[in-house]
């Protein structure tokens, strides 16, 4: 007989001691029922009665916990995005905030009254997407034979947007809009080409064999906002059969991934080239032009149009309210960002000046902290986020200690920023310091302001760490700013 193996042996006696539990806990499950049972026939009729409720119960429970857990997730808002869509009050509301702020809101308007525009004229709005030289014009061209579009080979051609009127065979207007190619001219045109597409009814995005990563992220950006769109496999005029076949698949699996979509090969018409034969046996070079192959694409464009016309509006309605939410938003940044920076300054200026009034030691540290605490309440006003006392003095604490261990390069930059003013030598003792809480309390502003906008709360250890990276940036320009300032209240106050 062979040795057997350690390993096998252990298998072994695992799989015995397996079975040997499962007959155990048939046995007990045996005796336990029948007990059940014995019990039961003695039992009255409300005892029975009572179990077979929890026993429904418990079903119910058991098969809405199931379905619970097998129901498919909704996919987390994308960067830059939201997945609940604002209502027509909400904009107009937040509409109004935003102009009460101060923030320039023209762009947001505008676009708002493009989108009536839009829906008094009563056509159906197309965007025709996709990467660079996937072949976005040449399907404009082949679907409008008639209207001259300029191509070119070079990709990366189309540097603005395109707007072409069409009508479809069975008569519906629609504006098909030719957007820049992705990372078309080092990528500043994406954003144009995105907010167009949230514009539109629905979007025809081209491409020309499988789904490349940024394609692959394109297209998760408009399915999550429900944008009616259809994948057009291009140049399929290049793969055979099953080829072909096989990029639809793929495509199909890699949109099904990210939500609903048409995926439908096209051609817009190649050239194909070749050589012939003369009637005197001499060989000859020709190019034919093949006819493009777009009904497919034509009638799943209509099948769209005809489906719900009104809850196509409704779905580009919401996505511009989501784009006029992002413009207002992003207003609203800018506005707050000018106003924290102004405030910075403003407590900069006073810190210097409160420093040149101290008049006994240790009152610089007393009004320092007392701007201090006021700025940072100040600032999280400006954000409209509550601040607790606790989280700025912790702040504080985390500042000072950061303060201590950088003590040296704090008055060497107030130093050199005093040697630009020629005969600041005998004033250098009280403006040393006043220079340096100046330069303090601009780079705990920033800090501050940075931690606001990014994080939406008072985050102390954060706003401690970008503070002590801020020490290190070359502050020449602030500092010599806050050194003339230093020395004109000292001059003034003698």
């Amino acid at each position: 007989m062979k040795n057997i193996s350690p390993i096998r042996l252990l298998v072994t006696l695992a799989a015995a001691l397996l079975l040997l539990l499962v007959l155990l806990v048939g046995v007990l499950l045996t005796d336990t029922l029948l007990n059940i049972r014995h019990n039961l026939q003695q039992a009255p009729l409300w005892v029975w009665l009572l179990i077979l409720g929890g026993l429904s119960l418990f079903l119910l429970f058991s098969g809405w916990l199931v379905m619970r857990l097998l129901k498919p997730r909704t996919r987390p808002a994308l960067e830059g995005t939201e997945n609940r869509v604002p209502s027509e009050q909400e904009l107009t509301e937040q509409l109004a905030e935003v102009k009460a702020l101060g923030a320039d809101t023209a762009a947001a308007e505008k676009e708002l009254s493009n989108l009536q525009q839009r829906k008094a004229s009563g056509t159906i709005q197309v965007a025709v997407f996709g990467e660079i030289s996937s072949g976005k014009s040449s399907l404009i061209k082949a679907l409008m034979p008639g209207q001259e579009i300029e191509i070119s080979v070079t990709g990366g051609t189309t540097r603005e947007l395109e707007s072409y009127c069409w009508t479809s065979p069975a008569g519906d207007r629609l504006i098909l809009t030719d957007m820049p190619g992705l990372d078309e001219s080092g990528g500043h045109m994406d954003q144009l080409a995105r907010d167009e597409a949230l514009r539109a009814h629905l979007v025809i995005y081209v491409c020309d064999g499988d789904l490349t990563r940024s394609q692959f992220q394109e297209l998760e950006n408009l399915l999550d906002l429900d944008k009616p769109t259809i994948v057009a496999i291009n140049k399929i005029d290049l793969f055979n059969q099953d080829q072909l076949q096989q990029i639809t698949d793929q495509i199909r699996q890699r949109v099904d991934q990210l939500g609903q979509a048409e995926v439908i090969p096209i051609t817009t018409g190649a050239t194909q080239s070749g050589i012939r034969l003369g009637p005197d046996g001499a060989e000859e070079s020709f190019q034919r032009q093949l006819p493009p192959q777009l009904d497919e694409l034509q009638q799943a464009v209509q099948r769209i149009i005809d489906s719900d016309q009104e809850l196509l509006n409704q779905l580009r309605d919401s996505a511009v309210f989501v784009l006029v939410s992002r413009q207002l938003e992003e207003a609203a940044n800018r506005q707050r960002a000018q106003q924290a920076d102004k405030l910075v300054q403003n407590y900069s200026r006073k810190a210097v000046v409160g420093a040149v009034a101290a008049m006994t030691p240790g009152t610089d540290l007393l009004i320092q902290g007392y701007l201090a605490t006021r700025m940072i309440k100040e600032m999280a006003g400006l954000y409209q986020l509550p601040v607790r006392n606790i989280d700025v003095e912790m702040l504080l604490q985390l500042i000072q200690e950061h303060v201590r261990t950088q003590t040296t390069l704090i008055l060497a930059i107030a130093g050199n920023a005093l040697k630009a003013f020629p005969g600041a030598g005998t004033l250098a003792g009280g403006a040393l310091h006043a220079v340096a809480y100046g330069f303090l309390f601009e780079s705990l502003g920033k800090s501050v302001a940075q931690s606001l906008q990014s994080r939406g709360e008072l985050h102390p250890v954060q706003i401690a760490t970008e503070f002590e990276d801020r020490l290190g940036e070359d502050f020449k320009a602030s500092a010599g700013r806050y050194a003339k300032l230093a020395l004109k209240e000292i001059t003034r106050n003698k």
